[in-house]
């Protein structure tokens, strides 16, 4: 199936956005997007690196 990329970039990031929080200074947001995605937004400098967590309940900061 084709799809615009981008478009999806841009969704998952505006998810992040609603669902972030403050924790000891940084903002957060919860996994459960799709990682190819999430990748892209951190080579794009948009996001931290998604893959740093070993926890269950990733979570990681996203760029100001």
């Amino acid at each position: 199936m084709d799809y615009d990329e981008g478009k999806v970039d841009e969704m998952v990031l505006a998810l992040l956005y609603l669902t972030s929080f403050n924790e000891h200074g940084f903002v957060r947001a919860w996994k459960g997007h799709d990682w190819d995605a999430l990748n892209r937004l951190h080579e794009s400098g948009l996001i931290s690196d998604p893959k740093n967590y070993a926890s269950e309940e990733r979570n990681w900061n996203l760029s100001p």
